[in-house]
């Protein structure tokens, strides 16, 4: 049986796992391009607290191109319906010039309805809904998202009632609408995981939390809350701007959160870490490579673009 090619390579991670870096140096090497997919790298101004660190994108003074990232201000209403559609057509722009795409991030679901293909809606707002639902409370909503949605797999959704309702108005207008029908690309994919021991991991992302916080992540936050993006929005960014916000509230001291804030990035790195899990259970094939060696993810991905031929016996 002939196995067709990879027109796709992804390398994924949990957080602080050094897969940018790794997804930058194999661009340049094989003259190709990213395809981000970070859920907030998206954001204009969300630079330090997104890690969004373009300097990576620049191997041996030469820059990398990246798509997918700074394209939309704090306050549009960016979702994985908006995101695959994206990426669908930055990956038809690539491909269409005879280049693989690499596409690099650590948001499960964006990762996923890009290789599966979700068939999805684009959900209008739906104020008047909103404005019942605020009305509620979390536990309720929860429950009725449950209800609308029992095999509901982003839990995060269930942790901010901004996304609970926003949760809710998709399951709502999916139930009574049909999907229409949007082309989607043939995808088969090379995917790359980048894997560490618990402990370094740990050690990591410890490391770089406190480097963000000196570079200035609460000022960034305090700056974007200056701008006009309110203290609910932030929070509803999750992680170091939901924390950060609950700091410049008042509502927590400084060191309570650096403290909740670390515990939280430890856990979603958990999160993301069974996601992946998931998907191989699920029949996605993951190539795993200890730590950030270059080395191995370029031996991974040249034995598969350029195999080997058996030799005639």
């Amino acid at each position: 049986m002939k196995i067709k090619k990879p027109n796709l390579i992804v390398i994924l991670g949990p957080t602080a796992s050094g897969k940018t870096r790794l997804g930058a140096k194999l661009a340049e090497d094989m003259g190709s391009e990213i395809i981000s997919a970070d859920s907030r790298q998206v954001y204009r101004g969300m630079d330090i607290g997104t890690g969004k660190d373009l300097k990576e994108f620049i191997i041996d003074g030469k820059p990398v191109p990246y798509h997918l990232i700074d394209i939309i201000d704090p306050d549009y209403e960016f979702n994985v319906f908006e995101y695959q559609k994206r990426f669908f057509a930055c990956f038809a722009e690539i491909t269409s010039r005879g280049i693989i795409p690499i596409m690099i991030g650590g948001s499960g679901l964006y990762i996923e309805s890009a290789l599966r293909g979700y068939r999805m809606l684009e959900v209008p707002k739906n104020s008047a809904l909103r404005e019942k639902l605020e009305t509620e409370k979390t536990e309720t909503l929860t429950k009725r998202l449950i209800v609308l949605n029992p095999a509901l797999h982003n839990t995060t959704d269930l942790k901010n009632k901004k996304r609970l309702i926003r949760a809710i108005e998709i399951a709502l207008y999916t139930k009574n609408h049909s999907t229409k029908k949007v082309s989607i690309p043939r995808i088969n994919p090379l995917i790359i995981g980048v894997r560490w021991d618990r402990k370094t991991l740990r050690q990591m992302i410890t490391t770089r939390l406190r480097k963000r916080l000196e570079m200035g992540m609460i000022d960034e936050a305090r700056n974007l809350h200056a701008s006009g993006v309110s203290f609910e929005k932030l929070e509803f960014f999750g992680l170091e701007y939901r924390y950060i916000s609950l700091y410049l509230q008042n509502k927590l001291n400084k060191n309570d959160m650096f403290q909740k804030l670390s515990s939280n990035i430890h856990q979603f790195a958990k999160r993301q870490e069974t996601w992946f899990r998931r998907m191989e259970r699920q029949g996605f094939m993951i190539h795993w490579i200890d730590g950030a060696d270059y080395v191995a993810l370029k031996k991974s991905v040249t034995n598969i673009l350029h195999p080997i031929p058996d030799k005639p016996e």
